[in-house]
């Protein structure tokens, strides 16, 4: 599985961006897509995940109710929509694979197995 994400710019507070990542390869391998976000001094942390067969997701506190994300299976493609973003949400945003069938989301940067190549979102107050 090869994932590429794209999106990434510089927008003021307030604004939004949409994020994409799109998946080729061995898509039949795929149970969950989850975008990540990593700031410097700080840990990879879980922004949402979206499960490849149905429309089960799921979001990290953080982002609740600002961030949505979704899919486009004919285009084997995950959005990640974001509005009302804050400084705080600067990062570079990483999208990754889950290959492992379960009944819950991981939230572990380690649980994913494929990973896409990060894309940088500035937002400035």
């Amino acid at each position: 599985v090869q994932l590429q994400a794209s999106g990434g710019g510089v927008v003021q507070a307030g604004g939004s961006l949409r994020l994409s990542c799109a998946a080729s390869g061995r898509t039949s391998d795929i149970y969950t897509i989850g975008w990540f976000r990593q700031s410097p001094g700080k840990e990879r942390e879980i922004v949402a995940g979206i499960k490849w067969r149905n429309d089960n997701t799921d979001y990290g506190d953080s982002v609740k109710g600002r961030f949505t994300i979704s899919k486009d299976k004919a285009r084997n493609t995950v959005y990640l929509q974001m509005d009302n973003l804050k400084p705080e949400d600067t990062a570079v945003y990483y999208c990754a694979a889950d290959r492992v069938r379960r009944m819950y989301f991981a939230r572990l940067s380690s649980s994913y197995d494929y990973w896409g190549q990060g894309t940088l979102v500035t937002v400035s107050s």
